[in-house]
């Protein structure tokens, strides 16, 4: 079984298109992607959004997440993802949550932040 990984505000990048379409090389997803992903105001190309997970510092990265706030804040204070932070969760947190609006980005991150006070990974 493939590893997950948890991007820092709790996205699976595992069930990514971006990162998937990364890791197998599919430029026909990673062109999809950037196309459903792009706005009138924003719109994206394939090198915009290859991807081997926002968690990683010397790996590639989407565009967009090199300038998330989340991120910045998260690498800066050397945590895993935002569920093990002292100050989880914080506003900058719920907002990306409000954007992406996704709930199970904040029930994994609550699921880690249990795990971890409980003592388990």
């Amino acid at each position: 079984m493939e590893e997950r990984i948890i991007s820092f505000c709790g996205l699976d990048c595992s069930e990514c298109p971006a990162y998937i379409g990364t890791q197998k090389g599919d430029k026909d997803l990673i062109e999809k992607t950037a196309k459903r992903w792009s706005t009138s105001k924003h719109k994206l190309e394939p090198d915009d959004i290859i991807c081997d997970g926002c968690t990683f510092i010397d790996k590639r990265l989407a565009s967009f997440c090199s300038e998330c706030q989340v991120r910045i804040c998260a690498v800066e204070k050397g945590v895993d993802n935002c569920g093990l932070c002292d100050d989880y969760s914080c506003e900058r947190l719920k907002k990306v949550w409000k954007w992406i609006r996704t709930p199970k980005a904040k029930a994994r991150l609550d699921e880690i932040k249990q795990n971890h006070e409980k003592g388990l990974k």
